[in-house]
């Protein structure tokens, strides 16, 4: 049965969260969206706040999953998380990274690519 991009989504997402956890990350918040753009997930990483796209593909058809995460995908993560950071009254100047986890999965092989400070 074939997945919607919605249900791949929320997949691929899930995965992300649970892959960080088990590197001790702090799970913030997640899918955060406003006018200016959206955010899949917000950890909290020792005293910085790390902004995570997260792209997960089932097949190699269309790439590499990072390869997605595009400049105007990238500026729109960035104003997102102006936002975000404004919502709840911290310092522009925060620590704040912005980073990409790709997932792969083909033949029932499952990876992960963490790329930290990613753009």
């Amino acid at each position: 049965m074939k997945r919607s991009k919605t249900e791949l989504g929320i997949l691929g997402e899930a995965m992300a969260r649970q892959y960080l956890q088990n590197r001790k990350c702090n799970i913030v918040d997640h899918n955060f969206r406003c006018a200016l753009g959206e955010i899949d997930l917000v950890v909290r990483k020792d005293r910085a706040f790390r902004f995570v796209e997260v792209k997960y593909r089932t097949t190699p058809e269309y790439g590499l999953p990072q390869e997605s995460v595009v400049r105007r995908k990238q500026r729109r993560i960035r104003n997102a998380a102006i936002v975000w950071l404004k919502n709840r009254r911290l310092p522009i100047d925060a620590e704040v990274h912005f980073d990409v986890i790709a997932i792969t999965e083909h033949a029932g092989e499952r990876k992960y690519e963490y790329i930290e400070d990613a753009f």
